[in-house]
């Protein structure tokens, strides 16, 4: 049986909690004073069980420092002419951080040092697109270019990062290599002999033969 409040305004009482207690069963019968401290118990806890997890930016905060934990590794193997083993340290903080221009620049020289100019190209352009101030992916997309057979676009390449830094020393050495190479080529052009030998390596001189 549900108790109601009586409308008539000629006796507007409200009965006491009292008189309503004394009905058994009642929707709204007085709960057991534990049951308060429970419910506050029950909300202390989701509270804490929601502060215990993790926000997003912890999370990429924790994955950028384990991914430059990995490039430093990386660093240390290059530097002691471990390209491979620094190439698998870099290829590891990538998955974490896939859009670091550092690291695919870094990636794209040692890809060189080990002859993979195909796959060096891939990472110095991407470097280039996300970092497309900065010099050096330039100068390492115009290597890469040039091992890989294109002195035509190392030269776009070299010119860009003079544009950027135009006291290069390397971009306007290895300008002056492509050019060279392309000059060679058209020499091998008018003779009528291969052009196979027109790919630029990591180390050749930039003299001509």
């Amino acid at each position: 049986m549900k108790l109601t409040w009586n409308k008539n305004k000629s006796n507007n009482k409200k009965r006491s909690r009292e008189a309503i207690a004394s009905y058994p069963n009642l929707p709204f019968d007085l709960q057991d004073p534990s049951h308060d401290d429970m419910q506050l118990q029950n909300q202390e806890h989701a509270h804490s069980q929601h502060q215990d997890k993790p926000s997003a930016d912890a999370l990429d905060s924790d994955f950028k420092q384990l991914a430059q934990f990995f490039q430093a590794q990386g660093n240390k193997l290059a530097e002691d002419g471990k390209f491979r083993e620094a190439l698998g340290k870099w290829e590891t903080a990538l998955n974490l951080m896939p859009e670091n221009a550092v690291l695919l620049e870094q990636k794209a020289q040692v890809l060189l040092e080990l002859g993979d100019a195909w796959s060096a190209l891939k990472a110095a352009t991407r470097a280039t697109e996300l970092e497309s101030s900065w010099a050096e992916a330039w100068i390492t997309l115009g290597r890469s270019q040039l091992n890989f057979g294109e002195p035509d676009s190392a030269i776009e390449s070299f010119g860009r990062a003079l544009a950027i830094k135009p006291d290069s020393v390397e971009a306007q050495d290895d300008r002056k290599t492509a050019s060279h190479l392309i000059k060679k080529r058209k020499q091998l052009h008018s003779s009528g002999l291969s052009t196979d030998k027109n790919r630029y390596m990591v180390g050749d001189s930039t003299e001509s033969s």
